[in-house]
């Protein structure tokens, strides 16, 4: 099924997301619908910290392995664009999709020293730039814009989401991640006021799966949350191996 036609469905459409080949094999045969890309877990693995410390060619490298080695559509987070000049934003959106991805996400943050949100006026100016330039050069991909209104604790951020939001729509956006939203009435207002399939990601208090199709929600993402789980897995056999002097923790049932 068309990765587009996928956020039209009334049960939400549970991306896994995915650091490398062996992560997404496993998403694969366990029969995930779709892939995304954490920029976060991508990050890690390569020792950088996440806001675009990587390079875009290695995240290209990475996207391409992954690509050759799946079958199921993948979506890559393309955090802030990985350039301030929108022809260059545009240009790495171009390379994606040439290499096979169906999507992307963008963010409206900034990461410096710190991260902060970028003017919703400014922001959405740049989106519709982007937006027209993907459709001039027929370069065909659900652009999923992440507003970081929750994520960075805004101030009236139901408010601005949805304020945001409908900017967004009229920019271009065809989808609308909100990244640490998890009360259930906040998502069932994004989800009614605003025009696009909502994204939501795992969070401690999320509310379960058949909730949030019941809340309007299109589309659950994993974040870098079961890449942080297995290296905490990983941290516990390597001190059982220490511990015990032996592989023996290694082969317990």
């Amino acid at each position: 099924m068309d990765f587009k036609e996928l956020h039209k469905k009334e049960t939400p459409i549970l991306v896994c997301n995915v650091w490398d080949v062996e992560s997404a094999r496993v998403a694969q045969n366990l029969g995930f619908r779709a892939i995304g890309t954490s920029s976060g877990a991508i990050a890690t693995m390569l020792g950088y910290k996440d806001g675009e410390e990587i390079s875009f060619s290695e995240l290209e490298y990475i996207v391409e392995r992954i690509i050759k080695s799946s079958t199921i559509p993948l979506t890559v987070d393309l955090e802030a664009g990985y350039s301030r000049k929108t022809a260059e934003i545009v240009d790495n959106i171009k390379r994606l999709a040439q290499l096979g991805v169906v999507g992307i996400n963008i963010e409206d943050s900034l990461v410096e020293e710190k991260r902060t949100i970028v003017d919703t006026n400014l922001f959405s100016k740049t989106l519709t730039a982007i937006c027209s330039q993907l459709l001039h050069q027929n370069i065909d991909l659900f652009v999923n814009v992440r507003t970081d209104t929750f994520l960075l604790g805004l101030p009236n951020p139901l408010q601005q989401t949805i304020q945001r939001a409908k900017e967004y729509y009229n920019a271009g956006a065809q989808g609308l991640f909100v990244p640490c939203i998890e009360k259930r009435e906040d998502i069932k207002v994004v989800a009614q006021e605003v025009d696009l399939p909502l994204n939501v990601m795992c969070m401690p208090n999320l509310p379960a799966f058949s909730t949030l199709k019941g809340l309007g929600v299109k589309r659950i993402s994993m974040g870098n949350f079961v890449y942080n789980k297995i290296n905490k897995v990983l941290k516990s056999e390597l001190e059982g191996i220490l511990i015990n002097d032996s592989f023996q923790n290694l082969f317990a049932r």
